[in-house]
């Protein structure tokens, strides 16, 4: 079974489509921000021209929760998930202001999370 990035965000996003009944949470209010991935140059240009950013992490939970706005999540596959730098800066800023920000290595971690952050 492949592993990737990919195939972790997809069955995150399946799970969520059953959880998020029994949070009594719209199923749109977690959504991927497509900001990753390979593309050819004029994709990426366009894209860049409507505002992708790098650094900004693959999801947002749009629920606001104790001290916090939102949960951002940036998913890694399981094994060798590297976080960049500009990640990195981004983590921290959303962190401070008030975003929950969470790198999570694969769908069950970010289930955790997601599970954890809503629980508060």
């Amino acid at each position: 079974m492949n592993h990737s990035e990919h195939s972790e965000q997809v069955t995150l996003i399946k799970w969520w489509a059953l959880a998020c009944k029994q949070f009594g949470i719209p199923e749109q209010l977690l959504f991927a921000i497509p900001n990753g991935g390979k593309r050819d140059v004029i994709s990426a240009k366009l894209l860049k021209d409507e505002g992708v950013r790098a650094g900004v992490p693959d999801l947002f939970l749009a629920v606001p929760k104790g001290d916090y706005h939102g949960l951002f999540i940036e998913m890694k596959k399981v094994k060798g998930g590297v976080v960049s730098n500009s990640q990195k800066e981004m983590g921290a800023y959303l962190m401070g202001r008030d975003y929950y920000c969470a790198v999570c290595h694969g769908w069950v971690e970010a289930k955790a999370k997601i599970e954890k952050y809503l629980a508060a």
